[in-house]
């Protein structure tokens, strides 16, 4: 809602002129005087005092100042009692012509000598932060002073206070510059004041004295206080602002309930509280205001509560903007109370951006003189109520972004007012038919979307080819919705358009030649996401900064170029052949975004994109480009995402790729690209995503890589590295893809890879990390969307040794993969603590030991594979392990036993032997038994031979001579054998 839209400009209007012809005092009895000599020579010192590169005071020369541009003077007595030097052009801006309008400067004392002078308008020029001259606080007779816009800094002096006669103070900085007021105290002096404006004029200090001193003025009718860093309502015991109409403290930070006493400005109009971070329920309160023309208490978020219904019996509201806050529950009371006043005045109903919920009432139909109706961003369901119809007067109606699953009404179509139209972001249901648009011969705006790629489209347009739309659109928004399988052909007569998007519209068709002899100027194109073949023609125009979609269709044919005002270029998913135009560069040098991947394009990277030095996004992965990657790179100051994968490309990586200060995403995998990785890369500080895997790069993984800190994804497999992996990966601490499987690396792993703490943190928000190839379960993977969910670690198919590291840390791991190599060891208890892990393969290596009993513990393991080591011992078979009961994963491992391997283990065999029955004296007797045939066993067998020895000498002696013999010939043998 606009402060001042309403009622500062008529006031304004009307004052000066009073202003004005007070001043003037026409006379057709007396001549008209000319201007006083000492007052046109101060004039001519104030000129001499400012630049001005315009020539706006040129006319400053001659005899008579008061026919000069800007000044007004007494036709009695010739003084000079007006200065208007207000800018035509606003701070900051620059007009089409090229022309600076703006004095700049200083003011000249000498406008002192303008006793008489009682308007001065310097507005909108450039005094470059000067401070405002403290002797302006002499011009005693002023009854306006306008200096807003004026690049004046510093304190507003407070000699402002001695302006006694002064009506209106406009001192607005227009965020321009930096005025403040560390003591308003002068304020309360200004006692015929009824305008004021100090917009973005620091307050912060004067504390909570703002409203002391504006309270004492009687006669203040509009008070403008936004942006001024107001932090407090005191409490007001005595209410003065008896004259008070118009209250704007929009954009400060109370951080409070409103107060009551601002419910005691019983002739308040305008009240604008937006963005103060206020909070608490709406006060019922507002209902006692029924002076309020304009109301506006949004872009406070702590605002919530239900709107009360009493806040509907306000007839006289013109606009009500309650939008960005935390309102929640029903609109059905408030909006009834609403349509029972009798002549309601209300305008412009904004809800948006807030919970509500609930149907949309039948009584909004009621609300006749309503033109801007916004309920967008929030909970509605259900369908548009018939009663819409009934709006006459609408012209804008807002309700994207909500929950709404029924039908739109036909009676839509009786609005023949209505000039934007936004449904969009909501799940329709139904028909749409020429009804709808029967009577809209004022539409503008067309918006009716679904943001998602369903393939089940759940609104139908049903209409005629032979229909003519009463309107001409300009902005056509149509996403989701099936207006296939057919171009449509009712869109013949829409040359108006500047966005044209069908977006998923399940149209299977070529472009009619027809829509290409619209002969538009558009700024957004988007077909995307239909089956339309075809070629595409050179002959569309585009507006500058202009979008292009035409992904994921069938069009063929040469790569398209059009107009050099395109800026973003979305060509993928198609079939465009032929080789990238060499002069693209110069062709469309505007190009900020490029994506032309997954087409059938040939050819080598044209030299030319290196003078795209507006380019921030390069995707022409999923092609048939060969030759090398050029060496343009340092041309491309902006560059934040480079994709080349899956070509066939050759060659080195460019070393100037390391001047790409922005890059977050470096995806050059599935090409033919050989040499080391070039040390320059590690000047690219932020990459996030470096993809060079299935390439031929070799030497050793740099070990400036630890550099990178805000690295999320390292992907170097399927190359000819080796060596040994570097330990200053472990400072990776963002890094939650690592993949170096498939190269020669050799040596331990290090053991510092369990401090990788990106795998143990949670990711609450989604975040784009490119697209990536992840192998897990034995398969690979493409991850788009949910690749910044995915915690992997494969080091597979290498040569490490050495034992598995300590990996608890790593809590958020889901993949593991070291297959491959040649580990040994016993697995690692700690691996039972990756409670998220999903696939674990540690095959093809020479651990050994037993399985541990931890790892039945990983709930979520749904593939596992040990094959092919020297594990011993049971296989766990309870919680997890239960279904992971196919033998391949326990396969190569003698050692192994039990289910689901035919190997029986050992105490298997025994248990019917020695562990069944339930009887526990039975139990009791056998193992007396045994014990008892042990030692017989034991007193036989010792007895029977040592007893022998001990008591027959003959029987000893030859005992002994048998051992002797048996010695000798061992020692002859290997005597003999030496």
């Amino acid at each position: 809602m606009a402060n001042n839209q309403y009622i500062h400009p008529v006031f304004l209007v009307l004052l000066s002129g009073f202003l004005f012809f007070n001043s003037v005092r026409l006379s057709s009895c007396q001549s008209i005087a000319r201007c006083v000599q000492n007052e046109k020579e101060a004039l001519l010192k104030i000129k001499a005092n400012v630049t001005d590169p315009s020539g706006r005071l040129s006319s400053w020369t001659g005899e008579d100042c008061c026919k000069w541009e800007g000044v007004v003077c007494d036709n009695s007595t010739g003084n000079i009692v007006q200065l208007k030097l207000r800018s035509p052009q606003i701070p900051d801006s620059f007009p089409d012509n090229g022309t600076n309008y703006q004095l700049e400067g200083e003011i000249s004392p000498s406008v002192l000598e303008l006793k008489h002078l009682n308007y001065l308008d310097l507005s909108l020029n450039n005094f470059r932060g000067s401070r405002i001259p403290n002797f302006l606080g002499s011009l005693e007779k002023l009854r306006y002073l306008n200096l807003s816009g004026a690049s004046f800094a510093g304190n507003i002096p407070p000699s402002f206070g001695n302006l006694s006669s002064l009506q209106i103070l406009d001192l607005n900085t227009f965020y321009y510059s930096s005025l403040e007021s560390d003591d308003v105290e002068w304020l309360s002096r200004l006692s015929s004041l009824q305008y004021l404006n100090l917009e973005g004029v620091d307050l912060s200090k004067a504390g909570s004295s703002w409203v002391q001193a504006t309270n004492m003025l009687p006669s203040l009718s509009e008070l403008h206080l936004p942006a001024c860093g107001l932090f407090e309502f005191p409490p007001l015991s005595v209410v003065n602002f008896s004259s008070l109409l118009v209250l704007d403290l929009s954009s400060n930070d109370f951080n409070s309930s409103i107060p009551q006493w601002l419910f005691n400005i019983s002739k308040l109009a305008h009240l604008d509280l937006r963005a103060n971070n206020l909070q608490g329920n709406i006060p019922h309160a507002f209902a006692n205001m029924t002076s309020l023309r304009e109301l506006d208490l949004s872009e406070n978020s702590l605002i919530g509560g239900q709107i009360p219904k009493d806040l509907g019996s306000l007839c006289n509201l013109r606009d009500l903007d309650l939008s960005g806050n935390d309102l929640d529950g029903k609109i059905i009371e408030f909006v009834d109370r609403l349509s029972k006043c009798a002549n309601s005045s209300l305008e412009s109903l904004d809800l948006g951006q807030n919970n509500l919920g609930g149907f949309l009432p039948n009584s909004l139909g009621q609300l006749e003189n309503l033109k801007i109706l916004q309920l967008w961003g929030n909970l509605f369901r259900g369908s548009i109520p018939e009663s819409i119809g009934n709006l006459s007067a609408l012209r804008e109606l807002y309700l994207h972004n909500n929950q709404m699953d029924g039908t739109i009404p036909e009676s839509l179509g009786k609005l023949s007012h209505l000039v934007v139209l936004d449904i969009s972001g909501n799940p329709w249901i139904g028909l749409v038919t020429e009804v709808h648009f029967s009577k809209l011969k004022n539409l503008k705006e067309l918006h009716i979307a679904k943001y998602s790629l369903a393939p089940r489209l759940t609104l139908v347009f049903n209409v005629s080819p032979e229909w003519v739309p009463p309107f001409k659109l300009r902005y056509m928004r149509l996403r989701s919705c099936q207006l296939g399988p057919k171009f449509p052909a009712w869109l013949r007569n829409q040359n108006e358009l500047h966005t044209f998007i069908l977006r998923n519209a399940q149209i299977s068709d070529t472009i009619p030649e027809w829509f290409w002899q619209l002969d538009l100027s558009l700024y957004e194109l988007d077909l995307g996401y239909n089956q339309i073949s075809g070629r595409v023609p050179n002959s569309l125009k585009f507006l500058p900064q202009s979008t292009v979609y035409l992904n994921w269709n069938l069009f063929s044919g040469p790569f398209p170029l059009w107009s050099s005002n395109v800026s973003a270029l979305y060509l993928s998913n198609n079939s465009f052949s032929g080789p990238i135009p060499s002069d693209i560069g110069d062709r469309i040098p505007m190009l900020t975004d490029m994506d032309i991947s997954h087409n059938l394009l040939n050819g080598t990277i044209p030299l030319s994109i290196g003078r795209l030095s507006s380019l921030t996004t390069l995707s022409i992965s999923n092609n048939n480009l060969t030759g090398h990657i050029p060496e343009f790179w340092n041309g491309l100051p902006f560059l934040y995402a480079v994709d080349v994968s899956n070509n066939s490309l050759s060659g080195e990586i460019p070393s100037s790729m390391g001047s790409l200060r922005y890059l977050r995403f470096l995806m050059l995998s599935n090409n033919r690209l050989s040499g080391e990785i070039p040390s320059t890369l590690q000047n690219c500080t932020t990459i996030r995503t470096l993809d060079l895997g299935y390439n031929k790069l070799s030497g050793n993984i740099p070990t400036w890589l630890g550099k990178s800190t805000s690295l999320w994804i390292l992907r170097l497999r399927s190359n000819l590295f080796f060596g040994d992996i570097p330990s200053q990966v472990c400072s990776l601490s963002s890094l939650h893809i690592l993949d170096l499987a498939h190269n020669n690396l050799s040596k331990s792993i290090p053991s510092c890879i369990g401090n990788l703490t990106g795998m143990a943190l949670d990711m609450d928000s989604e975040r784009y990390e490119g697209n990536v190839l992840v192998t897990t379960k034995g398969t690979e993977y493409l991850y788009e969307s949910t690749l910044y969910l995915v915690n992997s670690i494969d080091l597979g198919y290498n040569s490490l040794s050495g034992e598995i590291p300590d990996l608890t840390n790593l809590s958020g791991l889901v993949i593991l993969n070291l297959s491959t190599n040649h580990l040994t060891g016993k697995i690692p208890d700690s691996i039972g603590s990756l409670e998220r892990l999903e696939t674990l393969d540690l095959s093809k290596n020479q651990l050994s030991g037993a399985i541990p009993p931890s790892l039945t513990s990983l709930t979520f393991l749904a593939h596992l594979n040990l094959s092919d080591n020297n594990l011993s011992g049971e296989i766990p078979s309870n919680n997890q392990f239960q279904s992971l009961n196919d033998p391949s994963i326990y396969a190569g491992n003698p050692a192994l036993c039990g289910s689901p391997l035919s190997n029986k283990c050992n105490k298997d065999l025994v248990t019917s032997d020695f562990t069944e029955g339930d009887d526990e004296d039975g139990d009791d007797f056998d193992k007396k038994l045994f014990y008892s045939s042990i030692a017989v066993g034991f007193i036989v067998g010792f007895w029977g031979v040592c007893g022998s020895l001990a008591m027959k000498k003959s029987w000893r002696l030859a005992y002994f001579r048998f051992f002797d013999k048996v010695k000798d010939r061992l020692i002859l043998l290997v005597i003999q054998r030496e």
